[in-house]
């Protein structure tokens, strides 16, 4: 008698895999959803606490007092909604982790998780997932949006109120190059190369020109002229109406040559000094490298630094998601049920400190008492440590 042989079907994988993504388990697929409403929340909520403080009160006042019209003020609202809106994204990555894990670790869910072999660092993976996700985004809002719709906010600011265009600097205009000087010795140091001022500045053309030339360790000529335009295809700068006082070794001029115009081939530098007002928060990071090349040749250490610790932030502020969401995790596992009012109280405490050490760093870094690495990522170093410092404690 032929025996009946039947298969078991497979059971279907608990893995879910969508072409090149990588696989999902059902652990990783839970997680994801329960960090999303809180994150999502926390947009929205800090988001509206910080457009309010920021802004919304200080529109309401210009409307008010200045006459600003309201839908000038909606204009600049909208614009000013991206910079306020991407300091929202790493505190609502804490917000989520922390909420999260802490009500699975309240409801028991991690200790049965943990019951069937999965590590804390295990579970701490999907919101350092996310939270990278969540840092790519941060550096796309940075880079490619909140710098023009800040300049554009400021721009339609001025514009409705009757203010002065600072798109460029209209009054004294002072440049100074530095390079290599020869000594009397034969050997060459940085020092003084030339010295560029004007009076005015209309946008186009400089006025009330005079340029000292010290090329060669001390004063070699003096450059006086009306005025003056940049011919960007010949790569000079055209004199008007001006004189070249040629000055000897003892002091007294040995010429004086007078001309209605003359090409010179001096440094793009001074149009470019005076048409470049935007602030950090204009700039993404070519623009900042942009200008810290500028002043490099005009000698301005103090602005360079604050540019090169700016510079680094640019880079290490958006990985301050990843660090809340290791602090949120490990904060939120521990034995103790955190609710929502606490946790978002927690939220808060944590936040500030963050900051506060930020700024902390960012003024150490400007005054050189840190490098603007140090100054930039240190406190997401001491973040991240004291992250996994609350995850050990928890295995």
């Amino acid at each position: 008698m032929a025996t009946l042989q039947t298969t078991h079907p497979r059971k279907k994988a608990t893995n879910v895999s969508q072409g090149w993504l990588p696989k999902l388990s059902i652990m990783d697929r839970y997680l994801f959803t329960q960090m999303l409403t809180p994150f999502l929340f926390g947009v929205g909520a800090f988001s509206s606490v910080i457009l309010a403080i920021g802004s919304l009160f200080e529109l309401i006042r210009l409307i008010t007092d200045s006459g600003l019209s309201i839908w000038t003020a909606f204009q600049i609202f909208g614009y000013q909604v991206p910079g306020f809106m991407v300091y929202s994204f790493p505190m609502s990555m804490l917000l989520a982790t922390l909420l999260s894990y802490s009500r699975m670790s309240g409801d028991g869910e991690t200790t049965a998780l943990r019951s069937c072999g999965v590590s804390a660092y295990r579970l701490v993976l999907p919101a350092l997932v996310l939270s990278l996700f969540v840092t790519g985004m941060t550096y796309v809002f940075n880079e490619a949006i909140v710098p023009a719709a800040n300049w554009q906010s400021r721009s339609t600011l001025r514009a409705a109120l009757n203010q002065e265009n600072l798109q460029f600097k209209k009054q004294d205009i002072v440049y100074q190059q530095y390079g290599e000087v020869p000594q009397d010795d034969g050997t060459t140091r940085q020092g003084l190369v030339r010295s560029f001022y004007a009076r005015s500045f209309d946008g186009k053309e400089m006025r009330g020109l005079t340029v000292l030339d010290f090329s060669q360790g001390q004063i070699q000529q003096i450059l006086s002229a009306e005025s003056a335009v940049w011919l960007p295809d010949q790569n000079v700068w055209k004199f008007s109406k001006g004189t070249t006082y040629l000055v000897g070794a003892d002091g007294n001029y040995r010429s004086i040559l007078r001309f209605d115009d003359q090409n010179l081939k001096l440094p793009r530098a001074p149009l470019d000094l005076a048409q470049e007002q935007r602030s950090a928060e204009e700039m993404n990071i070519e623009d900042i490298r942009r200008n810290i090349e500028l002043l490099k040749q005009s000698g301005n250490t103090k602005e360079i630094r604050k540019l090169e610790v700016r510079l680094e932030q640019k880079y290490a502020l958006p990985f301050i998601c990843v660090v809340f969401a290791i602090v949120g995790a490990s904060l939120g596992m521990r034995p103790q049920r955190t609710g929502a009012a606490i946790g978002f109280g927690l939220s808060v405490l944590i936040i500030f400190g963050y900051y506060l050490l930020l700024f902390i760093c960012g003024a150490l870094g400007q005054v050189e008492f840190l490098s603007p690495i140090a100054a930039a990522w240190m406190p997401n170093l001491i973040g991240i440590t004291a992250g996994f410092i609350i995850l050990t404690r928890v295995t």
